[in-house]
């Protein structure tokens, strides 16, 4: 929480040194990796069926601009799913677990023409806990509130109408740290990263 009141101080101190400020929305697709785990025992076994999984997000954006150089926070909502086998001792079952979350980027950019490299840090904050995928209260104890990472991509401007392509990766190793279920020790590996497609349009 402190870091992003921070980033937050910094966007406010920053805002007057730039002469342009457009608002904006904007929606799409990402493919991410999929948050595998590790269990303790043979008792248990959960494995994803795919190594990725298509998502959706949607949110808002400032661009701050002076010149070529501008700075674009932004706020977004992002779902997506995954579908894993679990196999006990009894049986094999499909379930999927969704995660929502909310990502604040804040990027640095650089605008060449209708162009633009951008990069930066993100915040990602979890908004409840995925569906369980073993039956246990204890389950959510492995997801923290909030993972940091970064986001860096190229975009370009057509008028009001932008595009971007970003890549995302996270700067922690996992959501939660390590939990004993039912005598099984299960981490939740989130070195994941995204592949994130968007199109917005500015005021």
């Amino acid at each position: 929480m402190r870091k992003l009141i921070l980033i937050g101080l910094i966007i406010i101190v920053s805002a007057p040194v730039f002469s342009q400020i457009k608002f904006g929305i904007k929606a799409g697709a990402e493919t991410t990796t999929v948050p595998t785990y590790q269990y303790g025992n043979g008792d248990a076994t959960i494995d994803a069926l795919k190594n990725a999984s298509w998502g959706y997000h949607a949110g808002i954006f400032l661009r701050f601009g002076l010149g070529g150089v501008y700075l674009q926070p932004e706020v977004v909502f992002a779902s997506t799913s995954f579908d894993y086998n679990v196999t006990t001792t009894d049986l094999t079952e499909l379930k999927s677990q969704k995660f929502n979350r909310v990502s604040i980027p804040v990027l640095l950019g650089l605008k060449l023409g209708p162009l633009r490299l951008s990069a930066g840090p993100a915040a990602s904050i979890m908004i409840g806990s995925p569906k369980a995928l073993i039956d246990d209260p204890n389950f959510e104890e492995m997801y923290k509130g909030a993972v940091y990472g970064y986001q860096a991509g190229a975009g370009i401007d057509l008028g009001r109408l932008t595009l971007d392509v970003r890549y995302a990766g996270s700067l922690g190793e996992k959501f939660g740290d390590s939990v004993t279920i039912g005598g099984q020790t299960f981490k939740l590996d989130y070195g994941q990263s995204s592949l994130l497609l968007s199109l917005g349009w500015m005021f």
